[in-house]
């Protein structure tokens, strides 16, 4: 059983120190991070810790630790995960203290944990959500805790037999998917909703953004509609552990064009190669 790294203590998982009035468990007030590793170091850990600490600071938390960095490379090494693909989820909650009250609490938790993780599929399918997001939400920007909206929609696509489901938001523009940001190749332009659309501000998001620069594509981050996505050449979706997936089928709609994703792939896959080791 892989160890926990929970407020600068190392834990057995049948250990975690968590209360039942800790605001992060009972009402989902908590933040996380969830990033690659490779070879035992984690991908883009800086631009996630930056991430985090912005939330941090939006709720008027005290920031994590400076030098979680290193702590991160030490649970790889506990846990035996120095070669290969693995997954690192930080999270922090705000600890007990009356539900009406966001500030941070008594006994706030700090934890890490790390486990192996598959290579992910190159194309997958997915449907859109019949829930829309709420793009004037006081959560939008945050990798907030509270993620069951994500998987109620996720299962429905599922059952369904899709991988994954397209949010809009509530004026009917393309959001996001449950667990991934949105790209879609028209015209000749790389497309992305705009932050403004209520999507998460992606880690992968960014860097294929700065990828598009590097490769000489024309991109934009602007509000897009169903039917930009409908009529689109080409659609895939980015994510930390799952880099960039080409979409294969949106509803009926079937998308044979992978040429950019497979090409952005390539630059990411040097790059998260290239981060410090």
């Amino acid at each position: 059983m892989n160890p926990i790294w929970c407020n600068g203590h190392w834990l057995d998982p049948l250990d975690f120190p968590a209360t039942p009035m800790d605001r992060g468990s009972i009402l989902g007030l908590g933040l996380f991070e969830t990033m690659l590793a490779l070879d035992g170091a984690p991908v883009f850990a800086d631009r996630h810790l930056a991430r985090l600490r912005a939330g941090c600071d939006r709720l008027g938390w005290h920031s994590p630790p400076a030098d979680l960095e290193d702590t991160m490379a030490e649970l790889l090494v506990k846990s035996d995960l120095t070669s290969g693909r693995a997954r690192v989820r930080l999270a922090m909650t705000a600890g007990s203290g009356p539900v009406d009250d966001i500030s941070m609490g008594t006994s706030p938790l700090l934890w890490m944990i790390a486990m192996p993780v598959n290579e992910p599929p190159k194309e997958i399918q997915a449907n859109f959500s019949p829930w829309p997001r709420n793009e004037r939400s006081p959560l939008v920007g945050l990798k907030c805790a509270s993620y069951a909206e994500n998987l109620v929609a996720l299962d429905h696509a599922r059952r369904q037999g899709f991988e994954e489901t397209i949010f809009l938001n509530t004026a009917g523009h393309l959001c996001e998917a449950a667990t991934a940001n949105i790209f879609l190749m028209k015209n000749g332009v790389l497309l992305t909703p705009s932050l403004d659309s209520g999507c998460l501000p992606g880690i992968t998001r960014a860097v294929v953004l700065e990828l598009a620069v590097r490769c000489r594509l024309n991109s934009e981050e602007r509000s897009l509609t169903p039917d930009d996505l409908l009529t689109a050449d080409e659609v895939f979706l980015t994510s930390s552990i799952r880099g960039l997936e080409s979409v294969s089928r949106i509803g009926d709609k079937l998308y044979h064009d992978i040429s950019i994703a497979k090409r952005l792939r390539q630059y990411w896959n040097v790059e998260i190669e290239c981060c410090p080791r």
